[in-house]
């Protein structure tokens, strides 16, 4: 079950338009991005709006990742050390965007509970990595809805055992031919009043990928 739910929000290759706010206690921004993607060995992710970040960028290929900045014409390899920093000041992180994680390949999943909640019928799933697997989460628990397996709500817990973000999915709808969630919202746990949120505007899956779009020339343009 949890692989097909990844498989489905996944796609062999997709593009889409997102809507991206980030609110901390201090400010809040709004941007626009494209993304294209290829399985999950590729992205590429190019800011669109507000002007003044137009064509700020991430590549992601495998396990590597670059940034660039066009008021610098510079392009800047992401270091591992840097993995877990902010990815574009959000509340996700540049491993969030590198990782080619699939749950079923590195997670022990058990069923943790099923039946109804508030009117619902669910799945609720307890994954733990495997020993060797590369991931940065001690446990993450997962909702599925029984009736079309789309997913409500993800907690991580750090290998503490403590609960250190919560991602929540709501609009379902069809887009591209498949129902997803169109728009999910990460909530660090410790800042409980700040969230990244993210709307898909449009999203269309096993799309024609133009030759060389995961290149660092493209990344430029």
């Amino acid at each position: 079950i949890v692989d097909q739910v990844d498989r489905m929000l996944r796609g062999d290759s997709s593009r889409g338009t997102i809507q991206m706010t980030v609110q901390t206690r201090r400010w809040k921004r709004d941007m626009t991005l494209e993304i294209w993607s290829e399985g999950t060995e590729k992205a590429l992710v190019r800011v669109l709006k507000p002007k003044k970040e137009e064509g700020v960028a991430s590549l992601k290929v495998n396990s590597d990742m670059w940034n660039y900045l066009p008021k610098i014409d510079r392009t800047i390899r992401v270091p591992a050390s840097m993995m877990m920093a902010s990815w574009m000041g959000s509340h996700f992180t540049n491993d969030d965007l590198v990782k080619d994680t699939r749950l079923i390949r590195d997670f022990e999943i058990e069923i943790s509970y099923q039946g109804d909640r508030e009117g619902l019928l669910v799945w609720e799933f307890t994954l733990t990595p495997y020993p060797d697997a590369p991931v940065v989460w001690g446990t993450i628990r997962y909702q599925v809805r029984k009736q079309d397996l789309m997913p409500t709500w993800a907690a991580y817990y750090g290998e503490d055992g403590e609960l250190k973000r919560t991602m929540t999915f709501s609009r379902y709808r069809k887009m591209g031919g498949r129902l997803v969630p169109t728009r999910s919202r990460m909530v660090p746990e410790d800042e409980p009043e700040e969230y990244t949120e993210m709307i898909y505007l449009d999203l269309e899956f096993d799309v024609s990928i133009p030759k060389g779009t995961f290149s660092l020339a493209s990344l430029r343009r």
